[in-house]
C-alpha cells in the first residue's frame, strides 16, 4: 500500500469508527484522510470503496496487535491474545466491532459481508495456530467474539470470563 493510500485508509478508519457509516459526509471523510477530494476519489472512487479500505486497514491493525510477538507457550499465548482483545476494546472499539457495524449499515453489500467473514476466520485461524488449538477455530471465534460483544458491559470481568472459557479448549499436546 502506498503512503498516500495508507494515510487515506487510516483517516477513513478513524472517521468511520468515530461517526459510524452513515454520519460522516464526504467532506468529513476527506478532512479525516487529510487529502484533497480529487486524491480521495483517486484512491477510493465510491463511498463503498472508502468503507472497504478503512476496514482492510483496521483488519491489519487488529491482526498486528493480537499476533505480533506472542509468547511461545500455548496457554500464555491464548491469555495474551485475550488481554490484547481487551486492550483493543478499551482503546479502539468502545462501540463494538466496526466490521459488524458496517454490515449492519449496509446489509446487502456482499463485499462487506465477505470482509467480515474473512476477518473473523483469519483471527480464529491465527489464534488456533498461535495457541496449538487447531481444530478449535469455532470455539476460539466464539470466545473472542463474545469478549468483543460483552466487553462494553463487563470490562475486565469479560476478559477473566473469556480466559476461563478458553482454558477448557485443549491443545494438540493434550489427549
Amino acid at each position: 500500500m502506498t503512503d498516500t493510500k495508507l494515510k487515506i485508509a487510516a483517516g477513513l478508519e478513524r472517521a468511520f469508527a468515530k461517526g459510524g457509516f452513515a454520519e460522516p459526509s464526504v467532506d468529513d471523510l476527506r478532512e479525516a484522510a487529510d487529502v484533497s477530494l480529487r486524491t480521495l476519489y483517486k484512491y477510493t472512487p465510491s463511498r463503498a470503496d472508502m468503507v472497504h479500505l478503512a476496514l482492510e486497514h483496521r483488519h491489519q491493525r487488529y491482526i498486528d496487535l493480537l499476533f505480533t510477538d506472542l509468547p511461545e507457550a500455548p496457554d500464555r499465548a491464548l491469555s495474551a491474545i485475550i488481554d490484547r482483545v481487551g486492550v483493543w476494546m478499551e482503546t479502539e472499539a468502545s462501540h463494538g466491532c466496526l466490521f459488524h457495524s458496517a454490515v449492519a449499515a449496509s446489509p446487502g453489500d456482499q463485499v462487506l459481508r465477505d470482509l467480515l467473514s474473512r476477518h473473523k476466520v483469519e483471527v480464529a485461524t491465527k489464534a488456533a495456530i498461535a495457541t496449538g488449538r487447531q481444530g478449535y477455530e469455532i470455539e476460539l471465534n466464539l470466545i473472542l467474539e463474545g469478549l468483543t460483544q460483552s466487553f462494553t458491559l463487563h470490562g475486565a470481568k469479560a476478559i477473566a470470563a473469556a480466559k476461563r472459557l478458553a482454558g477448557g479448549i485443549p491443545t494438540h499436546s493434550n489427549p
